[in-house]
C-alpha cells in the first residue's frame, strides 16, 4: 500500500497579504490577519495538509494592499500547530544567505525542524525599484539563486564555510547551532530552462504554475533527467485553485464569477509585471509565458489545473497529476478556512482511497 512517503503531499497558499488569492471583486472570505490565519493553520493541519507556503511581498499592488513579513508571519503559525510544515518565501536580494541561514536555523530548533523556505528568485520589477534593490536579468536572477541555495546549504553544513561567488562572498564562516537534521527543505519556483536546470542541480523541490497532466509531464522529464545526470534528486509541486462543490454547475458558476468580477485593471498591471518574470526568459517558458488574461486573475495559472468540480472528480484529475509526476498539490481557495476544511474533508480521503486502488493494481499485475 501506499507508504507516507509515496502519497501526494497537500500545502496551501497562506494569505498573509490582503486582497485574496484571485484578482476579482467577488467576494472572498479570507482574512490576512494573524487570528484568521492561526486558525486556518490548526484547520488545515487537522484536516490532511501537510505544508503551508507564506507569501512574499514589499509593496502594495493587484489587491494586496497590505502584507505580512513572510519568515516571521511562518514562525507564528509554526507556534500554533504541532504537525504543519511552513515554508517561508525568501528573495535573494533583500535577504543575504547569512541572514536567512541564521533565522531559518533557529526556527528550525524552536519548531522541531517543521520550517522551510521557497527561494523566489523574482517577482515584481516595481517591488525591487522601490526598496532600491538591483533588478538582474531573467537568468541572472536564477544563477543568484542558485549561489544563496548553496551558501544556505554550505552554512547549515560546514564549519568555516568559505565561498568566493559572483554574488556571495564567505570567508571561514561557521553558524552555530546548525539546525537539526534533517535540513530544511529548499523549495524554489518557475518554469523556464533556467529554473528547471537550477533545481536539477540544487533545490529539493521545483514549484512550477498551473497546468495540464500533459504539459506538467513534460517539465518532470526534463528536471529528472537532468537531476539524474546530477546525481540530485528534486521533487515536484503543482499549483491550483481549487472550486470543490457538491455538483460541477455549482463550480463551474463561481468559476465564471470569478472571472465576470475580475478587476481589468489590476489583472492588466499584474500581467504588465510578470513579463518581467518568465517571458523575460531567453527561450519564453518561463512562468506566466503562455498565460491569458483569465489565466492571470489567479495568481499562479491556478485554474489551468483543472481542480473545479465535485469532490470525485478533482480526486480523479489529482491522481493524474501525480501520474504526471506531481508529488505535492498547492492550493488556492476563495474562501480559505471553509474552503480548507471541505477540500480535507471530502477531497483527501478520497485521493488517499485512489492511491491505495492503483497501489493494489500494481501489486495485482506483478
Amino acid at each position: 500500500m501506499t507508504s507516507h512517503s509515496d502519497s501526494l503531499k497537500f500545502a496551501y497558499w497562506v494569505p498573509n497579504v490582503s486582497g485574496g488569492l484571485v484578482i476579482s471583486n467577488i467576494e472572498q472570505r479570507t482574512g490576512w490577519d494573524i487570528d484568521y490565519n492561526r486558525k486556518l493553520a490548526q484547520i488545515a493541519e487537522a484536516n490532511g495538509f501537510d505544508y503551508a507556503l507564506s507569501q512574499i511581498r514589499f509593496t502594495a499592488g493587484y489587491g494586496a494592499d497590505n502584507q505580512h513579513e513572510s519568515v516571521s508571519f511562518s514562525h507564528a503559525l509554526l507556534a500554533a500547530t504541532t504537525t504543519l510544515k511552513v515554508i517561508a518565501a525568501i528573495l535573494p536580494g533583500p535577504w543575504n544567505p547569512a541572514l536567512a541561514a541564521k533565522q531559518i536555523a533557529t526556527i528550525n530548533h524552536l519548531t522541531n525542524g517543521r520550517v522551510a523556505v521557497n527561494v523566489v528568485s523574482g517577482w515584481f520589477r516595481g517591488e525591487f525599484a522601490a526598496i532600491g534593490e538591483l533588478w538582474l536579468d531573467h537568468d541572472e536572477r536564477y544563477r543568484r539563486s542558485e549561489e544563496f541555495i548553496r551558501a544556505l546549504r554550505g552554512i547549515w553544513t560546514e564549519d568555516s564555510f568559505t565561498l568566493k561567488g559572483d554574488f556571495y562572498r564567505f570567508t571561514n564562516y561557521s553558524m552555530k547551532p546548525k539546525p537539526i537534521e534533517p535540513l530544511p527543505e529548499i523549495f524554489q519556483g518557475g518554469s523556464s530552462r533556467a529554473a528547471r536546470d537550477m533545481a536539477s542541480r540544487v533545490s529539493d523541490w521545483y514549484f512550477t504554475n498551473g497546468n495540464t497532466p500533459e504539459e506538467i509531464r513534460k517539465q518532470v522529464d526534463d528536471i529528472r533527467a537532468k537531476a539524474k545526470a546530477n546525481g540530485h534528486k528534486v521533487k515536484i509541486g503543482v499549483n491550483a485553485f481549487a472550486i470543490a462543490r457538491d455538483s460541477e454547475q455549482e463550480a463551474r458558476a463561481v468559476l465564471d464569477e470569478i472571472i465576470a468580477k475580475a478587476n481589468p485593471e489590476a489583472v492588466q498591471g499584474f500581467a504588465d509585471q510578470v513579463k518581467n518574470a518568465g517571458k523575460a526568459s531567453p527561450e519564453g517558458e518561463g512562468n506566466w509565458a503562455k498565460s491569458s488574461l483569465e489565466d492571470l486573475v489567479q495568481y499562479n495559472d491556478g485554474f489551468r489545473s483543472n481542480l473545479i468540480g465535485t469532490p470525485e472528480q478533482i480526486a480523479e484529475r489529482i491522481l493524474k497529476l501525480k501520474d504526471a509526476g506531481a508529488d505535492l498539490i498547492l492550493l488556492g481557495f476563495l474562501h480559505f478556512q471553509e474552503e480548507v476544511e471541505f477540500f480535507g474533508k471530502r477531497v483527501i480521503p478520497l485521493v488517499r482511497e485512489l492511491e491505495e486502488a492503483r497501489d493494489r493494481e500494481l501489486v495485482a499485475a506483478k
